[in-house]
C-alpha cells in the first residue's frame, strides 16, 4: 500500500515538468502528389516548437553554397531560388516556422521522397515522408521540336559577375602598366634633355685630383726606401691619367714618344714639354735600363711633376666683374710706377733691370 503512495507522489510531481516540455513537430507536405516532368512543385515544411529555440533541417543548411540539393541518388532536386522561411506565433509560447523549398524532377516515376530531420539542441525530429509521381511530357513524332532555352540569370547576380574573368581577376595589371608606361616615358624626356637619367656624381677636377695623389706618393717616401722602379710607374701613372682628364690624351696607352708629339700639338706647351720629356726619360731608365737615379734626380723629377700639373691647370674664364678689377690693378700699377720714381731701388737708380711678368725664364 505505501509502495502505491509513492509512486503516485511521483507521477504527481513529474506531470508539470513533462507538460512544461513541449515536443517539437515536424510535418512535410506537397502542393501537389503529381507534377510533369521538369516542373516545379513547392515542398512545405511545417516546425512547431517553443518559442526561442534554435534548430535547423541539416539538408538545407548548405543549400545556398551551391543554390540546391539533391535526393534519391540526385534524381529530386531542392532548388534555393525560391527557397522561403515564414515565421509565426501559435500562442502558449509556441512558434511555428513554415520552408517553402522549391523541388524539380528532370525523369518520371514514382518518389517517396524520405524523412526530412530537423534538430534542435540535442533533440532530432523526423518529418513524415511525402510521395510525387512525375509523369512524362506526352510527344508525338509530328511534334515539332522546340528550341534550346536560353541560360538562366545567375541567382544572387551582381554586376561584376558581367565583367570578363580576365578583367575582373587581372584588373590591377592596367593601373601597373599605365604606370610604368608614364615612369617610362618620364626617363625617356629626362635623357634626352639632360643626357643622363641619375644625376651624375661631382668628379673632382683633374688638377686637384693629381695634387692629391702626388702628395700621397710623396708621403709614402718610395725612392728614400729604395724603390725607385715602384715611385716612377706610379708617378708617371698619375701624369698619364691628368693628360686623358685634362686633354683627352690617352696616355694610359701611349709610349713616352707618342706623348711627347701630343703635347707638341697643344699650344704654348714648351716649358711643360721639358718638365714632361725630363720625367719620362728619367722613369724609362729606371723601369727599362735599371738605372739607379740620384736623389736629386727624383727630387726633381717629382717637382716638375708638380709644376707641370700647376702651370696646365684650368683657368676660369674671366666675368665683367673680374674685368673691371683688372683695369683698376692696372690703374693703380701705373700710379705706382709714377710715384717709384727717384726712390732707391728702382730701376733707373740701382741699375737693376726688372724682368717682365711673364717673360722669365724656366722655372
Amino acid at each position: 500500500m505505501k509502495i502505491k503512495h509513492i509512486v503516485i507522489s511521483l507521477l504527481a510531481l513529474c506531470a508539470p515538468a513533462a507538460a512544461g516540455a513541449a515536443v517539437t513537430m515536424v510535418k512535410a507536405s506537397l502542393d501537389s502528389a503529381q507534377v510533369l516532368m521538369g516542373k516545379i512543385r513547392t515542398l512545405r515544411l511545417e516546425v512547431v516548437q517553443d518559442k526561442g529555440l534554435n534548430g535547423e533541417f541539416p539538408l538545407l543548411a548548405n543549400i545556398g553554397e551551391r543554390g540546391y540539393v539533391t535526393l534519391l541518388n540526385d534524381t529530386v532536386e531542392l532548388s534555393a531560388r525560391g527557397l522561403r522561411r515564414d515565421t509565426s506565433e501559435v500562442g502558449s509560447g509556441r512558434i511555428q516556422i513554415d520552408w517553402q523549398v522549391p523541388v524539380q524532377v528532370f525523369d518520371s516515376g514514382y518518389y517517396r521522397l524520405p524523412e526530412f530531420v530537423y534538430v534542435t539542441g540535442r533533440d532530432t525530429v523526423r518529418s513524415n515522408s511525402v510521395v510525387l509521381t512525375v509523369n512524362p511530357v506526352k510527344v508525338t513524332a509530328d511534334d515539332p521540336i522546340s528550341p534550346l532555352t536560353g541560360p538562366e540569370p545567375p541567382q544572387g547576380w551582381k554586376w561584376t559577375d558581367y565583367i570578363p574573368d580576365i578583367i575582373y581577376y587581372w584588373w590591377w595589371i592596367l593601373p601597373l602598366l599605365t604606370a610604368a608606361a608614364m615612369a617610362g616615358a618620364w626617363l625617356v624626356g629626362r635623357y634626352r634633355t639632360k643626357g643622363y637619367i641619375l644625376p651624375p656624381k661631382p668628379q673632382t677636377p683633374p688638377d686637384v685630383e693629381a695634387m692629391q695623389r702626388l702628395k700621397r706618393l710623396k708621403a709614402r717616401k718610395l725612392w728614400e726606401s729604395g724603390r725607385e722602379k715602384e715611385f716612377y710607374t706610379l708617378l708617371t701613372d698619375i701624369l698619364r691619367l691628368y693628360l686623358d682628364r685634362r686633354f683627352g690624351i690617352k696616355a694610359m696607352e701611349m709610349t713616352s714618344r707618342q706623348i711627347m708629339d701630343k703635347l707638341a700639338e697643344e699650344p704654348g706647351m714648351l716649358d711643360n714639354r721639358r718638365r714632361m720629356r725630363q720625367i719620362l726619360d728619367m722613369a724609362d731608365f729606371v723601369k727599362f735600363a735599371m738605372v739607379r737615379p740620384m736623389a736629386e734626380d727624383n727630387v726633381k723629377a717629382y717637382d716638375n711633376a708638380v709644376e707641370f700639373v700647376e702651370a696646365t691647370r684650368p683657368q676660369p674664364e674671366p666675368g665683367p666683374e673680374a674685368d673691371k678689377g683688372t683695369k683698376g690693378t692696372v690703374k693703380a700699377d701705373k700710379g705706382t710706377a709714377r710715384t717709384a720714381k727717384g726712390m732707391p731701388g728702382t730701376e733707373k737708380e740701382s741699375g737693376v733691370k726688372i724682368p717682365e711678368s711673364g717673360k722669365g725664364g724656366e722655372s
